[in-house]
C-alpha cells in the first residue's frame, strides 16, 4: 500500500517503514505525527484519488529527528558596477518515518 501526502507545499510518495525529510514540523523526537492532507492511495491495482483530497484516509508516522540541511550559498555579483553581495541559507527539517497508511 502507498500514498501521496502533501506536507509544507511539497508532495510525498510514501509506504509503511520508509523515513523521509519533510519541511520543519513542531513536535518532538519520538512523537507521532498524523498527515491528514492525503491526495492518492493506491493498493495493487486498486487506486482512489482524492478531489482534492481523499476523504478519511491519514498517514501515520513517528519523528525520527530534527536537523537542518547543508548550507546553501548565494553569490550575486554586477561586473563593474562594483556590487557584490554573499548569503547563506540552512533549511530545516525533520525526518520521519511512516508507520502506517488508513484509507
Amino acid at each position: 500500500m502507498y500514498a501521496v501526502i502533501k506536507s509544507g507545499g511539497k508532495q510525498y510518495r510514501v509506504e509503511p517503514g520508509t523515513q523521509l525529510r519533510v519541511e520543519a514540523l513542531g513536535a518532538q523526537v519520538g512523537a507521532s505525527v498524523c498527515f491528514d492532507e492525503v491526495l492518492l492511495v493506491g493498493a495493487g491495482d486498486a487506486v482512489k484519488v482524492g478531489a482534492p483530497l481523499v476523504a478519511g484516509a491519514q498517514v501515520k508516522g513517528t519523528v525520527i529527528s530534527q536537523g537542518r540541511a547543508d548550507k546553501v550559498r548565494i553569490f550575486k555579483l554586477r561586473r563593474r558596477k562594483h556590487y557584490q553581495k554573499s548569503q547563506g541559507h540552512r533549511q530545516s527539517y525533520t525526518e520521519v518515518r511512516i508507520d502506517d497508511i488508513q484509507g
